[in-house]
């Protein structure tokens, strides 16, 4: 049995509390990625809601386990997509919700935090230092911090996507999980690991933000000075212990890949599967990408994490070269 915060139970449970709308994502072979990489590609879905990535799975939990103690009002740090997922659970359930961004952040999805009906406070800086304020903002308000990958509902949450992955038709040898705080990681990769060991858990960071993977290879946490990477959504620098202890658990292998094969990545998820994806979506595929005899002939599957970008940035990344 796996010694993790995360509980089978529970996970099971919380699809009763998560929107449908947010539940059983479309999974399917690519077979145009999969001639291209060399390998059956399979492609979980996460974008095909209302905030555009899989972190509503989480927030949803948080939001009702906040109405039902009575809490009207929550705050928490985001580099784009957990502030949508907190908004737009929170407004469903009458929360105020404070969100604390970095002024660096996309464009797009600051304005959809906006749209969603959040309070939004910009920082200079980056994501941890919105951290550090939103933590403030809550002790100053007596309000509910909300930290993602260190509440275990968001990555409970997350989990409910392993649920789906398990029961699918197909059975899959390897799963590849963007990683950066370690919510989706852990709790995919938990839900894997307990009703499919066989089944390869590989997390992806980029080289430009490798401070969960150096940790995960060092078993002790590492953390950075700086993040350099197109990939906001995985960009932090400090590790959180008991996220890690989870993760040395249940993740089989974590690779760091170039900012050029998330790039291609990208492209090609455009070009082969008519997907508009945020880099950090496009992890899985840059981590094949640089590995092709390591996937060549084998059944993966990559979740598409996140669809939040702007359009400018977008198509100087994907123009072709």
């Amino acid at each position: 049995m796996l010694t993790t915060r995360l509980d089978l139970a529970r996970i099971g449970a919380a699809r009763r509390d998560i929107d449908p709308i947010f539940l059983d994502t479309p999974l399917y072979e690519c077979d145009a990625l999969g001639r291209e990489l060399g390998c059956t590609v399979s492609i979980k879905l996460e974008t095909a809601n209302p905030v555009r990535s899989f972190k509503a799975r989480g927030t949803e939990l948080v939001a009702g386990m906040l109405t039902s103690q009575g809490r009207a009002a929550a705050v928490c740090a985001s580099a784009g997509n957990l502030g949508q997922a907190l908004g737009w659970s929170g407004r469903r359930r009458g929360l105020d919700v404070t969100v604390v961004a970095s002024r660096r952040a996309p464009a797009a999805k600051l304005d959809r935090i906006r749209a969603l009906g959040a309070e939004l406070e910009l920082v200079d800086g980056d994501f941890e230092m919105a951290r550090e304020r939103a933590a403030s903002i809550a002790q100053q308000r007596g309000v509910r911090l909300v930290e993602d990958s260190l509440d275990i509902e968001t990555c409970e949450g997350a989990a409910t996507i392993g649920l789906e992955l398990t029961s699918a038709a197909s059975s899959f040898d390897a799963v590849l999980i963007a990683l950066g705080g370690g919510a989706m990681a852990t709790g995919v990769g938990y839900v894997l690991k307990t009703l499919a060991p066989d089944v390869e858990v590989i997390c992806v960071q980029p080289l430009g933000a490798p401070a969960m993977t150096r940790s995960w290879h060092q078993r002790r946490v590492v953390t950075t000075d700086v993040t350099d990477t197109i990939a906001d959504g995985v960009a932090g620098r400090y590790p959180i212990p008991a996220v890690l202890d989870d993760l040395l658990t249940v993740a089989d292998d974590a690779v760091l890949v170039h900012e050029a094969s998330i790039v291609t990545g990208m492209r090609m998820l455009l070009e082969r599967a008519g997907l508009v994806v945020e880099p950090s979506a496009a992890l899985g595929i840059a981590a094949v990408l640089e590995d092709r005899d390591r996937f060549a002939g084998r059944h993966v599957a990559t979740i598409i994490c996140g669809g939040n970008v702007d359009l400018d940035a977008y198509h100087r990344w994907v123009r072709t070269p």
